[in-house]
């Protein structure tokens, strides 16, 4: 199990440190002094192709890996044990919920509970709904919006 964690660790400094094109986009929201916790962390390390865009499908895959690395015995769930390694490999996912994921409430996580969970940050700034966070939406996310207009609707859909 550690040699995975650490390969996991290793993978996603390395991931951190290729994306460049984002990490404009990232300086530019620090220095708008707006505090978004889903922003603090720095860009996603789940952008696959680095291009700077984060979508559902690199999302999907980058969860099916971690699955995959903490799914001991390949039985195809996670325990509570599992889950706690992947917390530690992954600070995104550092302050999730095993709740959050294990639906049926079983006590295990599926496959398919943890891989088809939606990413918060893909609901938080895909303000389009195409499943595609662009650097151009993750800076109108730091723009102040104007008050006292209608508000957007957060969706509740995940493609």
């Amino acid at each position: 199990m550690r040699e995975g964690v650490l390969a996991l660790r290793i993978g996603t400094a390395l991931a951190v440190l290729i994306v460049g094109n984002a990490v404009g986009s990232f300086a530019v929201m620090a220095q708008s002094g707006r505090s978004d916790p889903l922003l603090n962390a720095g860009p996603p390390v789940w952008d696959a192709n680095h291009d700077g865009v984060f979508t559902c499908d690199e999302w999907k895959k980058f969860m099916e890996q971690l699955f995959a690395s903490a799914d001991k015995g390949r039985k195809g769930f996670l325990n509570p044990a599992e889950f706690e390694a992947i917390k530690k490999a992954d600070p995104s996912l550092a302050q999730a919920d095993f709740g959050y994921f294990d639906e049926n409430h079983d006590g295990k996580i599926s496959r398919k509970e943890f891989v088809e969970k939606p990413s918060v940050f893909i609901l938080r700034f895909d303000k389009n709904g195409d499943c595609r966070v662009t650097p151009d939406e993750l800076k109108a996310a730091t723009t102040p919006q104007p008050t006292g207009g209608p508000q957007e609707r957060p969706r509740d859909r995940f493609h």
